[in-house]
């Protein structure tokens, strides 16, 4: 069984090396139009992964419509000779496109950060005092807002966690992306590895002080890698509901191991 599997699945790598290759040579628009076909079901999966991450205002048809012209970009791009895999050539290129989209409508920056800080601290603070991940309603009071304020403010956060690599660093100097201060993994260092081991040991630790609807969430999403419309399905809760334990469980995360990589480093 397992050879006839192997046998399926080299048969079709080779199915689709011949088309990308007859696509290279001839430039047959028939060919283009059946791999963007073909692909268009990896934009709907791009789409749903990113939309966990944006307000519930931004609809999931135009983030698949933004997609597809990173699709045909990354389509007219591709060379199959590289022995890179179109789909993980093509992540990059749909993502960038639905971003820069994105940026163009309506990208505050500053502001979205501002916010997720003061989130991030509140629910630090607030976490610290409890002993527990904060309810909602206890946030809010914190905060002096009504709840419906604060899901707004998490909506508006979660805007905040999408990230390109190509994405300039708004605070600094041109030409200036986030591939730049990507560590250079030749490079690594005994005290580096030591750092990231010790990084993981924590990260592993505050994972248990969420709330297991918070902890169900991020493992639906970074390991199952389920959409949020996938995982409310599974929690019988709404997509925005998702996106709202999932920003409050990565800004008490990050907010948790900002506060240890500063001891660490200290």
């Amino acid at each position: 069984m397992r050879f006839l599997e192997e046998a399926v699945r080299n048969s079709a790598e080779e199915e689709d090396y011949q088309l990308w290759s007859k696509y290279k040579t001839t430039g047959n628009p028939a060919i283009r139009e059946r791999l963007i076909v073909k692909y268009s079901s990896f934009v709907k999966y791009v789409a749903g992964r990113m939309a966990v991450n944006l307000p519930s205002s931004v609809e999931y048809d135009d983030l698949v419509g933004y997609g597809v012209f990173g699709l045909i970009d990354a389509i007219d791009k591709y060379d199959p000779d590289r022995k890179i895999k179109f789909k993980t050539y093509a992540k990059t290129r749909i993502r960038g496109a639905i971003l820069d989209e994105l940026r163009m409508l309506d990208w505050t920056p500053r502001s979205v950060r501002q916010k997720s800080k003061n989130l991030e601290r509140a629910i630090d603070e607030l976490g610290a005092k409890l002993g527990r991940p904060p309810e909602d309603a206890e946030l809010a009071e914190h905060l002096e807002i009504g709840v419906d304020e604060l899901h707004h403010m998490l909506d508006e956060t979660r805007v905040g966690m999408l990230s390109s690599l190509d994405e300039g660093d708004p605070d600094g100097e041109g030409g200036v992306t986030r591939l730049d201060f990507i560590e250079d993994k030749a490079n690594i260092t005994p005290q580096s590895n030591a750092e990231k081991v010790e990084m993981a040991r924590i990260l592993a630790r505050e994972m248990t002080t969420l709330s297991d609807r918070e902890r169900q969430v991020l493992s639906l999403y970074y390991f199952e890698e389920l959409t949020s419309k996938e995982i409310g399905r599974i929690l019988g809760v709404s997509d925005s509901r998702v996106s709202q334990l999932h920003t409050k469980a990565i800004l008490r995360l990050r907010g948790r191991l900002s506060r240890e990589q500063d001891v660490l480093m200290a």
